[in-house]
């Protein structure tokens, strides 16, 4: 088969499109233009060096490249063969459904390919890129060496290849998942005092949780859950002491 061109640019494009509005947007609000504003939920107060900014979109484009070529070939070298929807809507319970599903298998395999990078060998190859950003900011979000993008970018053909989902409910789905990874990383906590103790709240990754993961390397693997975290005892003793501290600033 040839290879498309006009398709793998058009999934760089709204790749990195997403990225870069959504990452832009929130580093132009949160630290360029209102950083004092919102200074009482940073959660590290002090802000990273440039230095910083500039290797995490470095490496962020070559993220996007890479997901780019695989979302290319799952989607237009294998579309045959994929379970992709590409039809009008006709079972709106499916459509609803197919959300939930793709919520908790990009959890869980957040968690586990997560754990996995923090093997020894795994974290000084190929995770440290990552972890450069102890402070993280919006540009962390991608931030991460190639052999680990090649593996995030693996939740694609993951759902692709599994149970029928539309195309419009897949592309909501990245979508989310993009403005909920910008928020982890953001460096400022949105969910309001108390959550993390709420019946869902203490169920739910928020900012507070994976900005420790990064300041102190261990605990609070999940992506947009702690369901794994809590169920394995991964979640860090000092989480909830951390957000109430963060929050009762404000």
């Amino acid at each position: 088969m040839d290879f498309d061109f006009d398709a793998w640019l058009k999934a760089i494009t709204n790749i990195s499109a997403r990225y870069f509005i959504l990452a832009g947007t929130s580093f132009l609000i949160f630290y360029i233009l209102l950083p004092k504003i919102f200074l009482k939920i940073k959660i590290q107060k002090l802000f990273p060096k440039t230095k910083n900014y500039y290797r995490d979109i470095t490496y962020s484009v070559i993220s996007m490249f890479i997901f780019s070529t695989i979302a290319y070939i799952t989607f237009t070298l294998l579309k045959p063969y994929n379970n992709i929807n590409y039809g009008e809507v006709t079972n709106y319970y499916w459509y609803a459904l197919s959300f939930v599903w793709m919520f908790f298998l990009h959890d869980t395999y957040f968690y586990w390919c997560h754990r996995a990078m923090h093997h020894s060998f795994l974290y000084r190859k190929v995770h440290l890129i990552h972890h450069k950003s102890t402070n993280p900011s919006p540009w962390t979000a991608y931030a991460f060496h190639p052999l680990e993008a090649i593996i995030e970018a693996g939740i694609a053909p993951l759902i692709a290849f599994t149970i029928p989902v539309h195309r419009t409910a897949f592309f909501i789905f990245m979508l989310f998942q993009i403005i909920y990874n910008v928020y982890g990383h953001l460096g400022y906590e949105l969910y309001p005092k108390g959550f993390n103790k709420t019946w869902i709240g203490k169920w739910v990754n928020t900012g507070t949780a994976h900005n420790q993961h990064h300041k102190l390397f261990f605990g609070n693997y999940g992506l947009y859950t702690l369901i794994w975290d809590r169920i394995l005892g991964t979640v860090r003793d000092d989480y909830d002491a951390t957000f109430e501290e963060v929050r009762n600033n404000n």
